[in-house]
């Protein structure tokens, strides 16, 4: 059974359907354990993020297409509609891209990469990985680090969040020794948030209108909350400073800022504001040692970044179809060393048992050389058995190429050529 991946994503259904086929962390392995009650189902990987659901696996996608129905009680004509299905090099293809961000919502970004390893990992702590499925997620491994290096195409910010942390970094040489006052509780906080962790920051604090709401997303990425009203207090502390709430009155004024600044003894300040309206009065950004951004001004790095991504995903894209094509070459090459292997053992056992009946019957004083020469027809025999009889029938049917492949396979071709050089010599 080849390769397969059945999947629904961004592109091919709404969010409506997406979301009933997400696959909770906790229920992975059980899902896992009852898919490959499935006949012929022995190896599987399930990938499940918010704009994916991607099942790996050595199965026809039909029947991974019906138990994923099943499994989420839909009607599978529902998912029919929405799915879609790989086999063979274009599954691999395809996997090699979505590890890559050539798939993804955001072109070139990394979190996939991270959340296919988890899948791995996953469904090779519960049993349903074997040589197959490792093969190909070692080598999507590999290109995925091979475009990571040798092509810009998760360098550049392509989001308002990713952005304006990408500026940050731009401003402190080590942001790992930086506060970050995030004011605002909304999602572009939160992935904010996200991007900052994964800069290495760990002094952050949220400040919001409502406490609860602050502390919720506090206690996600273990920071401090407080109130907006707060924000004066806590200034003094902030290096970089990121607004987005949906206040239509400013949040933060040069006065306060003012008054933070002749407290940190003019170490400067970094302020991005994301909001509109904006959070921050326009007279902060005169003051000297603050750096003061608006989405405006973070939407030229966006463009430039999506631009630089394009050009880097067609270098990507040429990596993976390369790799691609190199795995299935190997792949094929593999399936012929086992039929190599399969046919040497099949041809030695006849030689076995043949040499084996013969030695007993030299053992009752048997004719030597009658013994060898019934030894040599019946090897001779049973060997070109098989070939002979599809010589046979791809003569009867008229079957050209097939008389071709079996007289190359058999040797019959270079046979005719020596003879040939034989008559002339």
């Amino acid at each position: 059974m080849p390769f397969v991946i059945l999947g629904i994503n961004h592109d091919s259904a709404p969010i409506e359907v997406r979301e009933r086929v997400a696959f909770a962390p906790e229920v992975m392995p059980g899902a896992l354990g009852d898919a490959r009650k499935m006949p012929d189902c022995r190896e599987l990987a399930i990938l499940s993020t918010c704009n994916r659901t991607e099942l790996y696996g050595t199965i026809d996608a039909e029947s991974l297409l019906r138990w994923l129905a099943e499994y989420h009680c839909i009607p599978l004509e529902q998912l029919q509609g929405c799915s879609y299905r790989y086999s063979g090099e274009a599954a691999v293809r395809h996997m090699m891209r979505v590890a890559c961000g050539l798939d993804s919502l955001v072109l070139g970004e990394p979190q996939i990469l991270g959340q296919i390893k988890s899948a791995y990992a996953v469904a090779r702590e519960s049993g349903s990985v074997g040589s197959a499925l490792h093969r190909v997620f070692q080598r999507v491994f590999t290109v995925a680090k091979k475009v990571r290096t040798e092509t810009a195409i998760g360098e550049n910010p392509v989001s308002v969040a990713y952005a304006a942390v990408s500026l940050a970094s731009r401003i402190f040489t080590d942001l790992k020794r930086q506060t970050v006052l995030l004011i605002g509780a909304g999602e572009t906080v939160e992935l904010l948030a996200r991007h900052l962790l994964d800069q290495g920051i760990r002094q952050l604090i949220v400040a919001n209108r409502t406490l609860s709401r602050a502390q919720v997303l506090a206690e996600n990425f273990g920071a401090e909350a407080i109130l907006l009203a707060d924000i004066p207090e806590h200034l003094v502390r902030a290096d970089i400073v990121i607004s987005s709430t949906a206040s239509q009155l400013p949040i933060l004024g040069k006065g306060a800022v003012e008054s933070a600044l002749r407290k940190r003894r003019h170490s400067p300040m970094f302020m991005v504001d994301i909001a509109v309206p904006r959070d921050i009065e326009p007279q902060v950004g005169e003051l000297d040692d603050v750096y003061l951004y608006t989405v405006d001004d973070l939407r030229g790095v966006i463009d430039e970044g999506m631009r630089s991504r394009e050009k880097a995903a067609e270098a990507a894209g040429a990596i993976v179809d390369a790799a691609a094509a190199e795995f299935t070459k190997e792949s094929r090459a593999l399936g012929a060393v086992d039929t190599i292997r399969s046919y040497r053992q099949r041809a030695q056992e006849i030689s076995g048992a043949e040499l084996e009946r013969v030695l007993l019957q030299l053992d009752k004083g048997g004719d030597p050389r009658r013994l060898m020469e019934q030894l040599v027809r019946t090897l001779t025999n049973k060997l070109i058995h098989a070939p002979t009889v599809s010589l046979k029938k791809a003569t009867a049917d008229g079957d050209l190429e097939r008389l071709r492949i079996v007289r190359e396979v058999v040797g019959l071709d270079d046979l005719a050529d020596i003879a040939l050089e034989k008559k002339h010599k």
